[in-house]
């Protein structure tokens, strides 16, 4: 038989009204459904009355029943995608199944949905125009550490996710990475009890410091401009002569050329006043 279609279905991350006319017919209409959570799932399909066979398909499952799920749509079956809440495949073990109807030749198809990363930044108050999604963070030891300090020196709004039990935890290395930027915390997003704090670094810590701590997290947190990420860069070098610098990439291994370049890019300067300095080195 033909191929058939995977469908990419977003769904409602709280309030079940947000569910698309289009998702409920797409959901109608399939053969069957991968569920994250099929237990989950059942509550939308039984909302809205849709009645159709489920299969379970989540990060510890993915490579059989990814092959499983391959495997029904080369027989002929349409097969919808979604996750617990949201779109599917952001932050989530979908990507690894649009990957293999990638390289099968089966067709994508994404019908979209709510997104709890553009809902909270939408609200954020914080600048839109340019903006990065993080996910997690890495829980612990290097990577974590690794990521920070490229979140550090981020020019552009950050999102992240974040547990209720690692929230506090995170603020504060974040505090300690960045500094007391400001920072938009969404949690529960369009159900009954949402709410979202918009207020700074310590002021999170302190809020919920005091907190018995419940629901998913959505941090938008402000960068740092790109002005002032060239001016710190600048002011890590005001302690070494430029000379010196100069010096200190020739000894690395770097050409003459190499570092002029190089050191003028950090500093700021010109290269012909880095140049210029370098005649007598």
């Amino acid at each position: 038989m033909m191929a058939s279609i995977l469908y990419i279905v977003g769904t409602p991350i709280g309030n079940l009204e947000d569910m698309t006319l289009r998702g409920i017919r797409i959901l109608k209409e399939v053969d069957i459904i991968a569920a994250e959570d099929t237990r989950q799932t059942a509550k939308l399909l039984n909302h809205y009355d849709i009645k159709k066979p489920m299969i379970s398909y989540h990060e510890h499952n993915k490579k059989t029943k990814g092959e499983e799920i391959i495997g029904l749509i080369l027989q002929g079956n349409n097969v919808a995608l979604v996750s617990d809440a949201g779109m599917p495949c952001v932050s989530d073990p979908g990507e690894d199944l649009v990957r293999l109807c990638v390289e099968k030749g089966i067709e994508v198809i994404a019908v979209p949905g709510p997104s709890a990363s553009l809902t909270a930044l939408s609200i954020s108050s914080l600048p839109t125009s340019r903006f990065v999604f993080e996910g997690f963070l890495p829980v612990k030891g290097k990577e974590r550490k690794e990521r920070l300090e490229r979140l550090s020196i981020e020019d552009r709004t950050i999102i992240l996710y974040e547990a209720p039990h690692r929230l506090i935890n995170t603020l504060k290395d974040l505090r300690e990475y960045m500094g007391n930027i400001r920072i938009s915390i969404s949690r529960e997003l369009t159900k009954k009890f949402e709410e979202t704090i918009r207020t700074d670094l310590d002021g999170a810590i302190e809020e919920f410091s005091s907190r018995n701590i419940k629901g998913e997290f959505v941090l938008i947190l402000e960068s740092k401009s790109s002005e002032a990420l060239k001016e710190e860069e600048k002011m890590q070098w005001k302690d070494i002569s430029i000379k010196d610098h100069i010096i200190m990439y020739m000894d690395k291994g770097l050409s003459k050329k190499e570092a002029v370049a190089l050191v003028a890019k950090e500093r700021g300067i010109s290269k012909k006043e880095v140049y210029n300095i370098s005649i007598d080195i």
